[in-house]
């Protein structure tokens, strides 16, 4: 997500960081270099400007001028700034008496129904009991893909295709009262914000339900577009919060970063991905520094907590502290690093690493080479590649797609990390993961 506009901050504050003192026309000529980059970045025309404003008079501070690194001030300074822009802090949903009731709006084609699954998942992930309310009856083929959303995670969908939507979710309010559901979402049809009749009829249904919470999901690669949208729905009923959907596309940033100063709705949580799991909180201090360029730690810390089994992860450090890691484990551990996400998205967390990545050509097929390669094996070659010779190094390779020379690398590269695995027991060395990746790519 926001490739380009990292790309040119890093260009940016590459050159700021090698000055040891700024002058004004230092300072005019970088933030040049960022209004344009915001600007390509479909950001507002408004909010460039405020933000840049803001930058300026701290930049030209004393807190810059007196500081013996100048230029990493001046980075501080854009970063803080930029999360003021996206909102400062998280905001969570609100807390009310049950059930919750959450009113999701927004354009036909935005991600809404498949969002609202989403947050479903989140909620109940998180100790809630949900209830999914398919209202929009516009368009059949939602109320059937709310459905199978709701029965791939187990979570009850309520509608009534007769029904006018306003009566439909006074009816789902009170079955959620009857099934003891404590949080209400209810999926309602994508309109344009220039559409009276619907609009009025979006009043109705936020009349009926009297949510807690009107979320927008926005559709993140609409750029400024998504400013206009959010800015007709707040007008006409009103937004709590804004969801950013599709961010894991190719999303310039536009709408993440105009949505919250425009209309005043914080942005409250973001889809990264296609899977149901791939919703998470929105936090403008993070966002600010992924799109800067600095990672993003706490969230790659929180999704390695979510993910790894804290009993696991210890036996996995018995064994490398012993040095007999084998590739069955190796498989293992590999296998539940993916739920974490796309390699290059979990590594964009790391801080520094955007360039490198784009260096490396860090690819998803490397890491399902290495797995096809060591699913082809037999637990026991797993256990023991020393008894790997010729002719079952052909029968892996065929297995798995790949060539024998690929297993032959990926062997060498194991058994060179085993004798790492072995100096670290003895305080000498770490192993390195990077090694058995490259290995697959070779010389490609």
């Amino acid at each position: 997500m926001f490739d380009s506009l990292t790309r040119r901050f890093e260009t940016v504050f590459a050159s700021l960081r090698g000055k040891g003192r700024l002058s004004e026309k230092d300072i005019d000529a970088a933030l040049r270099e960022v209004r344009l980059a915001l600007l390509e970045a479909d950001v507002n025309v408004r909010v460039v400007k405020d933000l840049l404003a803001r930058v300026k008079d701290r930049a030209l501070g004393e807190d810059v001028s007196r500081s013996l690194t100048p230029g990493q001030q001046v980075i501080r300074v854009v970063h803080e700034e930029l999360v003021t822009t996206l909102g400062g802090e998280a905001v969570p949903l609100r807390k009310t008496a049950p059930p919750l009731t959450i009113l999701m709006v927004g354009l036909q084609g935005s991600g809404k129904t498949t969002t609202a699954g989403k947050l479903a998942l989140m909620l109940k992930n998180q100790g809630s009991r949900p209830m999914l309310v398919a209202a929009d009856l516009q368009r059949p083929a939602a109320i059937d893909q709310l459905e199978t959303l709701g029965g791939r995670i187990d979570v009850p969908v309520f509608t009534d295709r007769k029904a006018k939507p306003a009566r439909l979710v006074k009816s789902a309010l009170k079955e959620a009262m009857r099934l003891a559901r404590d949080v209400v979402i209810v999926d309602t049809a994508g309109r344009l914000q220039i559409d009276d009749q619907l609009m009025r009829e979006l009043d109705d249904v936020r009349k009926s339900a009297d949510p807690a919470e009107i979320l927008l999901v926005v559709d993140a690669m609409t750029g400024q577009d998504a400013v206009n949208v959010a800015s007709g729905f707040q007008d006409r009923v009103g937004l709590t919060g804004v969801i950013l959907s599709k961010l894991d596309g190719d999303a310039r940033g536009g709408a993440a970063i105009s949505v919250r100063e425009v209309t005043g709705a914080p942005v409250k949580f973001a889809g990264i991905g296609e899977g149901l799991q791939d919703l998470e909180a929105f936090h403008p201090a993070r966002m600010a520094s992924r799109i800067l360029g600095m990672g993003d730690v706490m969230t790659l810390i929180e999704k390695a907590e979510a993910t790894f089994d804290e009993a696991d992860a210890e036996k996995a450090a018995r064994k490398l502290q012993k040095g007999d890691f084998t590739l069955e484990d190796f498989l293992e551990q590999f296998q539940t690093m993916k739920r974490m996400g796309p390699v290059k998205d979990i590594l964009a967390m790391l801080p520094g690493s955007g360039s490198l990545i784009r260096e490396k050509d860090v690819d998803d097929r490397d890491l399902r080479r290495v797995e096809a390669i060591i699913q082809s094996m037999t637990p026991e070659e797993r256990r023991n590649p020393k008894i790997i010779g010729g002719s079952r190094k052909r029968r892996i390779a065929s297995g798995s797609g790949a060539r024998p020379q690929d297993v032959n690398r990926l062997l060498k590269q194991f058994a060179d990390a085993q004798k790492m695995m072995k100096m670290l027991a003895g305080g000498k060395g770490t192993p390195s993961l990077q090694g058995l990746l490259s290995a697959q790519r070779g010389k490609r």
